[in-house]
């Protein structure tokens, strides 16, 4: 009789046929039916084979990559301790990173946020937890705490927004612990939940609200009841599945039970039991042993609930690890273009640069794949890179690696930055491909002087572009002090040598600070280059003391002058000393523009931080009446330059007219060093673009000096191999090198120049033929672009591009990019593409241990096409003096006028058979080569009769600036 009520019953209230069909044959065989116990800690086991599973897949797929799972505390709760301990286990057992944060309760609201943001900005961490509650001295708003974690690293699923999406049913992200463990054990019944009657006992945050909204989006027919809710008993007996968490012990008797209901119990109660040790024990919210005997399924206490919330802690760490990985294989970026608005005739740079709003540069790192805190923003249109991203993405294939060189220019540049951001606009927007363009910072001299900015030119920019040609994130203005400072530090150093004993001297290196003495980690490196094995100071003998205090510095013999990031001839040769508290230490120096600085080359050449000072250290700055050279690190200054220079190692993010993304670093010349940008902004766009992507990066001038320092001097440097030469060529110049007249810059240009002239064109060709020839000589395919201007004709075009094709480059195209954005350059992209696709063989043009003479007469026969180098008796001495020393290992770094394949700036076309005269020779220690100079080269340009800055002003009611270009 029993049975039968209990089966009518069932039909009644579930009118599931089946259901009750299952229920009946288990009551069938036992009079006093007895739940199924739905063990948290059986299912929790089982996810967690399948998580560890997961985990090194996707260790597989990315070596060295962990989820990363941090758990903060504030205070020292041992309820809370237990929790950490039990989440530390399973997070190690399934092969998550897990760190447990510990910090006082003397914590403040603002110190927790504070580290709360660090933890979000950091790659490595996918999951935080903040274990609640805040065991604080302080008053701390929890709320704000779990909103600050961040939505994509909220395993807890706690945040306001992670709640939101699962009231309107986003079930997507995050979702939260305890409720989820509850769907999951609800699932595991067996018993469907769609078309259930669920009942939630409890409308807390953490359990009962989102328990009862996951319930409904999965198609129950959920009423939440709580402590005012009347007649709960009969609320709760309606329920098929029964959900509670209330927060009183043992509230929910088997009376209130509908039979054959699942009942989930989320409570956890101490209550007193003298039978136990500790006089207590843990019970739900539910009388378990009644409850059992009436429902279908029952979650024991404790081993129901709660294993099944650390279960889900670390599915949703693991979630949100893989959504980590997959950015990592997944490179294809989510770039969002800017439209151009072309106009006819092409407006102004400036003008154009003005009408283009820029992206905001937080969504364009977001776009290419960048964190928040990989990212410092400068304004918003501009942001430094950090250097972490190439730690983060270690494991990443690089993309393929582009230079853009050049033909020997006019003085006006025939386009090579232009080409470049065109080439990148067309890559990116026109052709859907991830690419990157890394440019080098122009120096503010030549932008007041008459050459112009460096930022692009018409719809093929850099915006915005008087940030870019100004003052941009400050790095050569780092530079110049950095780089002063040591110049400082050296006239200071021999005023001082030269007007105190050695005793003195060496009292005031060392001085007893608070009764210590004791050398700078600076000063002991020195120590030990002088073979002087000592750390206490005053153990050193008067010899000794002497040898560490005295550098003897040749004052004739000074070779670090100072710099400045402006044109200004009259500061070419200066004397230094005259005031009369220096005594009548006066000496003859000089300052040379902030890019010509070994620090800027350096800066170009670093592959890292410690690369970056090891550098620094070995700069060269003076040489001892003996002969022997003194660096940074002997005059102690080597981490002051670390500390004036340390955001500068780092690339600025900026953008293209149509929203793709440049990185700008460094700004060496290529007539004077080796004129090329960053090693470190190539890595990280190499990194950031993946495997199938393209980095375009710009050698200064022509293949000559740019195109063979950036292979033979950068490329040894970075271990990064290139897949292909982009040529810049243009009409103008070609003309030129046939026999042309003059090009001046800031005069009209002459009427061979405007109109068609193919015997002209004709002559100039062989200057193509050896840049192109050139390029060959290193394996690389070379991909001639024609950058048309208004006054071609295509008869000129085409003789060009017929040339170029018949003397070995890979594909040559008419690029009309300055006129038409990415557009204009479509052609130009498809041949690099295809060219990036075939094999190359790359190879130096000469190898390191060949003799510093023979390595200059390599560049000279095969770069320039002289027969012969002449070097003067004092080059040939200070050759062997280099050799002696060991520095004949070294790169060659060609000084060459840019505007010949000679030493000549007046020779134009491809000479042959003509002589190299070197006329002077330095060192590079810090950047790593030796400097052979070919004729004048002038490190501090200067002002022309009419500079740029006649044109330049400020709109005092706008705040714009005009007249820049």
């Amino acid at each position: 009789m029993f049975k039968s009520r209990v089966f009518l019953l069932g039909l009644q209230v579930f009118g599931n046929k089946s259901f009750c069909r299952g229920y009946y044959l288990k009551m069938a065989t036992k009079e006093i039916p007895t739940a199924e116990i739905l063990s948290g800690t059986k299912i929790a086991k089982e996810m967690q084979v399948q998580l560890t599973q997961d985990v090194a897949n996707m260790k597989q797929l990315l070596p060295g990559f962990r989820p990363g799972l941090a758990i903060v505390q504030v205070g020292n709760r041992e309820d809370s301790n237990v929790y950490i301990r039990m989440k530390m286990k399973a997070a190690a057992e399934i092969g998550i990173e897990a760190e447990h944060i510990r910090l006082p309760n003397s914590t403040t609201e603002a110190e927790l946020l504070l580290k709360l943001n660090k933890l979000n900005s950091d790659p490595n961490v996918h999951g935080i937890i903040v274990q609640m509650p805040l065991d604080t001295d302080t008053k701390i708003d929890s709320h704000l705490i779990t909103d600050t974690v961040s939505p994509e690293k909220d395993v807890d699923g706690l945040n306001t927004i992670n709640e939101g999406r699962v009231a309107v049913g986003d079930l997507s992200s995050f979702l939260p612990c305890t409720p989820n463990g509850v769907i999951e054990l609800a699932k595991r019944s067996g018993v469907p939940i769609a078309g259930a009657e669920a009942v939630v006992l409890g409308r807390s945050k953490i359990v009962g609200t989102p328990a009862a909204e996951l319930l409904k989006w999965n198609h129950a027919t959920v009423t939440v009841c709580h402590s005012k809710t009347k007649d709960l008993k009969a609320q709760c007996q309606r329920a098929d599945i029964l959900v509670v968490g209330i927060g009183r012990a043992e509230l929910v008797r088997g009376d209130w039970i509908k039979p054959g209901a699942v009942v989930i119990d989320c409570g956890i109660n101490a209550i007193p039991d003298p039978t136990k040790k500790s006089g207590q024990r843990l019970v739900g919210d539910v009388a378990y042993h009644e409850a059992s005997q009436v429902a279908s399924y029952i979650t024991p206490v404790p081993g129901g609930v709660g294993p099944m919330t650390v279960a889900m802690l670390m599915r949703n760490t693991v979630l949100s690890a893989q959504k980590a990985a997959q950015r990592l294989l997944d490179t294809k970026w989510n770039l969002r273009p800017l439209r151009l608005r072309l106009q006819d005739p092409v407006p102004s740079d400036i003008a154009i640069a003005h009408s283009q709003e820029p992206k905001d540069v937080v969504q364009l790192a977001q776009e290419i794949g960048l964190y928040p805190g990989e990212i410092s923003q400068y304004g918003n249109k501009k942001a430094k890179v950090a250097l972490s991203v190439l730690d983060r993405l270690k494991f990443q294939k690089n993309g393929k690696y582009v230079v853009v060189v050049g033909i020997t220019p006019t003085p006006l540049g025939e386009g090579k930055s232009t080409t470049t951001i065109g080439l990148v606009q067309a890559l990116t927007v026109h052709k859907n491909k991830n690419a990157f363009a890394c440019m080098r910072q122009p120096s503010q001299g030549p932008t007041f002087g008459i050459k112009g900015g460096a930022a692009g030119g018409g719809y093929s920019q850099i915006i915005p572009m008087e940030d870019f040609n100004l003052h941009l994130t400050g790095d050569i203005h780092a530079i110049t002090a950095a780089h002063n400072l040591l110049a400082a530090q050296l006239d200071a150093r021999m005023f001082h040598e030269a007007t105190q004993s050695d005793s003195a001297l060496y009292d005031r290196l060392v001085p007893t600070a608070k009764g210590v003495r004791k050398f700078s980690n600076i000063q002991l490196r020195r120590l030990e280059r002088l073979g002087i094995n000592k750390t206490d100071p005053n153990s050193l003998t008067p010899e000794e003391k002497a040898k560490f205090a005295r550098l003897n510095i040749d004052s004739n013999n000074v070779v670090w002058p100072r710099v400045m990031d402006l044109n200004d001839r009259y500061l070419r040769k200066i004397t230094v000393g005259q005031s009369p508290t220096e005594k009548g230490l006066t000496r003859e120096t000089g300052f040379v523009i902030s890019v010509a600085s070994e620090i800027m080359a350096i800066l170009a050449l670093a592959n890292n931080l410690s690369d970056f000072k090891e550098r620094l250290s070995k700069m060269v700055v003076a040489f001892d009446k003996n002969g022997a050279p003194v660096t940074a690190d002997d005059l102690g200054v080597t981490g002051a330059l670390m500390v004036l220079l340390k955001d500068a190692v780092e690339p600025t993010l900026m953008q293209t007219l149509e929203g793709s993304p440049v990185l700008v670093h460094a700004g060496p010349f290529a007539n004077i060093a080796h004129g090329c940008s960053s090693i470190l902004a190539d890595k990280v766009a190499l990194k950031l673009v993946g495997e199938n992507g393209y980095v375009l990066t710009e050698a200064g001038f022509g293949s000559d000096i740019g195109m063979e320092k950036f292979f033979n001097i950068k490329c040894r440097a970075s271990g990064d191999m290139p897949s292909a030469v982009v040529l810049v060529t243009t009409i103008r110049a070609l003309k030129m090198h046939g026999g042309g007249p003059a090009v001046t810059p800031g005069a009209p240009l002459k009427d061979e120049y405007t109109h068609e002239n193919l015997e002209l064109l004709k002559n100039g060709l062989p200057n193509l033929i050896r840049h192109i020839s050139n390029g060959n000589r290193y394996g690389v395919p070379v991909i001639v672009a024609i950058n048309k201007h208004t006054n071609d004709t295509d008869s000129e075009l085409n003789m060009v591009r017929q040339a170029a094709l018949e003397n070995g480059a890979f594909e040559a195209v008419l690029c009309t990019h300055w006129a038409e954005g990415g557009m204009g350059a479509t052609n130009l992209a498809d041949a690099v593409i295809a060219a990036c696709n075939k094999p190359t063989n790359f190879k130096f043009l000469y190898d390191l241990n060949l003799p510093i003479e023979e390595k200059i007469n390599v560049i000279a026969k095969e770069m320039y096409g002289a027969s012969k180098v002449i070097c003067t008796s004092e080059v040939l001495e200070t050759i062997k003096k280099y050799t002696a020393e060991g520095y004949d290992k070294l790169p060659v770094c060609m000084a060459k006028t840019s505007l010949s394949l000679t030493g000549d700036p007046t020779i134009k076309g491809a000479p042959k058979d003509f002589v190299l005269k070197i006329n002077d020779i330095t060192i590079s220690s810090g950047a790593g080569f030796i400097v052979p100079i070919c004729g004048e080269i002038a490190k501090m340009p200067g002002l022309p009769t009419r500079p740029a800055i006649y044109d330049i002003d400020l709109n005092t009611e706008t705040g714009e600036i005009e007249g820049l270009f």
